[in-house]
């Protein structure tokens, strides 16, 4: 008999039941594990008591206490208190179904983390420089506490949004109304499943909601005692909403601790587990930076020539890759980890999370033919003007046209532009001109343009005084702007944004302007700055910092008085060389007789 024919008759006594004989399991195993089933059944996450939970974390509670430097009393009252009703309200919660922070209990180890590191990062940070020592001394235990707040509750807004928690008759759990643990207690519930929302949207304002479950009202009493900005920086941070003309520092410290957990968490889960869902996180940075850019960088202001941002009608578009140079730029700044570099890979990221519209299946960019120019430049659509434009100031108005089409334009319609000189400028931007003062005629003449005296007193006006100097190399239209602010990137965002407009009113011919050229450079009134809610002191030393500003025989004093709209205002000097539009040799060098140093 041949090899295979006796494994043959073995196999059928086997299966006869004659001579098969019942192994039992050596080991005492129960049945529910014994017997597989198919499609295997959800075992659910079963209650746990807060104690027992946070045992498992006692090494990252033990770093956290050393990094508050207090004694354990000081800890339990102040941090531990606040972790115990997070871990009430989280339970053993998952972060993300499949992605980082998957696992039972991901909620809370990830916020703990992201508390930790936000806490840390403290250490050395100055958030009140404008404030005296002794209120900073007051002020800077309540900065940690918030900041520390802000981490632990920077991914809460899940629970009311990504996750719905069900028992087992399908009950399901009221996160507005109970902490997990409570309803668990209250329901007499062993054990809880989890059903997660598909596509479930960023909605990260919804954490307010959560968080009275977790911060008590006599600990916000307490952060807001001797000031206002405390509470409304903790729930800036915590809802996702941004703080315009105000630097949010402690949502700076938590959204880098956050990026920073993330990173690691998703670089040790893949060497441990396989390749995971990279990039799924990065959405929000990548929406913060351009909502950042459109608030402060001069480039990105919408339908200006050469601006990375079109607004029309039909949709916004945003010039591509230049813009993802600008956000890669921005974002190396905060020292994020994990930001891509590459275009394609932003590109691919933003699509993926809904923020852009691709063209069709196949193309992500579209095509468009931006005002002021005849050239196809590749750009991408958002899904939402209202990304970028929810929570800004002035927001602009779509323009009435379709850039995705090509306007065929005929030479012989084409308007030649005229170069703007002393006779036809005034006439042609219908803008007043500064008249020289007499202390400075001369130096006038050899620096400036030779204006008309009676086109300068029929083009002045009372209001305002707009400068129109004499350039070979200047040729522009009436519909390009003629002034822009060119300021040095180190320049306070918020200054930055505030002096932009100022110089932009200077191309309506109609006005109201809020500055106006003298001899030595743009004169800009501090009341004007104080208008846009710019304290005048930090603008005057951020301008300082920058080499932006003129001072008196070069002397200290930054501000002079100056006839402005008819009055003797105080304000300061820009120099031309930081205006787009301004000839710098034809200015002087020091400010003229007839103005005055003065004090702020």
């Amino acid at each position: 008999m041949s090899f295979f024919s006796k494994l043959l008759e073995s196999k059928r006594s086997a299966f006869s039941g004659k001579h098969h004989v019942r192994q039992e399991p050596s080991v005492n195993v129960p049945e529910s594990q014994a017997v597989v089933a198919y499609p295997p059944a959800d075992p659910g996450i079963p209650f746990k008591t807060t104690d027992d939970i946070l045992t498992a974390h006692q090494e990252l509670l033990s770093r956290i206490k050393l990094t508050y430097g207090s004694d354990q009393l000081t800890f339990e009252k102040d941090l531990l208190s606040v972790v115990r009703r997070y871990a009430e309200y989280v339970h053993l919660l998952p972060a993300t179904p499949d992605n980082y922070f998957s696992g039972p209990g991901g909620l809370l180890r990830m916020g703990l983390e992201i508390a930790f590191f936000s806490l840390q990062a403290t250490d050395g940070q100055i958030f009140s420089g404008r404030t005296t020592i002794s209120k900073r001394r007051n002020l800077e235990p309540r900065w940690r506490h918030a900041t520390f707040l802000a981490g632990l509750c920077h991914e809460i807004h899940r629970t009311l949004s990504h996750i719905i928690v069900t028992d087992d008759k399908g009950n399901e759990w009221p996160p507005y109304l109970f902490s997990l643990s409570e309803w668990m207690q209250r329901e007499k519930v062993s054990r809880f499943y989890i059903r997660w929302v598909p596509n479930a949207p960023e909605a990260r304002s919804l954490a307010v909601f959560a968080l009275p479950h977790i911060v008590s009202a006599s600990f916000l009493h307490y952060l807001s005692e001797g000031n206002s900005t405390v509470v409304p920086h903790m729930m800036a941070s915590i809802s996702g909403m941004p703080i315009y003309r105000e630097r949010n520092i402690l949502d700076q410290l938590v959204q880098h601790a956050a990026a920073l957990v993330i990173d690691c968490d998703l670089r040790s889960s893949a060497d441990r587990y396989g390749k995971p869902l990279l990039g799924s996180h990065l959405e929000r940075y990548l929406v913060d930076a351009m909502r950042r850019l459109i608030g402060s960088n001069t480039a990105w202001i919408p339908n200006d020539p050469k601006s990375r941002v079109w607004y029309t009608k039909p949709g916004m578009f945003l010039i591509w890759p230049n813009a993802a140079a600008d956000i890669c730029k921005l974002l190396e700044t905060d020292r994020l980890p994990g930001i891509p570099k590459s275009p394609e890979t932003i590109l691919e990221i933003l699509v993926s999370a809904g923020v852009i519209e691709p063209k069709n299946e196949t193309t992500a960019t579209w095509t468009i033919f931006p005002l002021h120019s005849n050239a196809a430049i590749e750009s991408v659509k958002l899904s939402s003007p209202a990304i970028l434009l929810t929570g800004l100031e002035n927001a602009p108005a779509p323009l009435d046209v379709d850039l995705t089409k090509e306007r065929q334009i005929e030479d012989s319609k084409k308007e030649k532009p005229k170069s703007i000189t002393p006779e036809n400028g005034a006439k042609q931007l219908s803008l007043p001109v500064d008249e020289p003062s007499k202390n400075s005629e001369d130096s006038i003449e050899k620096s400036t343009a030779n204006v008309a005296k009676d086109d300068v007193k029929n083009a002045a006006t009372p209001e305002s005084e707009v400068p129109i100097t004499k350039s070979k190399e200047t040729s522009v239209t009436h519909q390009s702007p003629l002034f822009a602010l060119k300021a040095p990137l180190r320049l306070n965002p918020t200054v930055r944004t505030a002096l932009s407009e100022i110089v932009s009113t200077l191309n309506h011919p109609s006005g109201p302007f809020a500055a106006c050229s003298i001899p030595t450079g743009l004169f800009v009134p501090l009341a004007e700055l104080e208008q846009r809610r710019i304290d005048t002191s930090l603008a005057i030393r951020a301008l300082t910092e920058a080499s932006m500003l003129i001072s008196l025989n070069n002397s200290e004093i930054k501000t002079i008085m100056h006839n402005f709209g008819g009055k003797e205002m105080l304000g300061i000097i820009i120099s031309p060389h930081f205006i787009n539009g301004f000839e710098p040799e034809h200015f002087l060098t020091v400010p003229t007789e007839g103005d005055k140093g003065a004090r702020p």
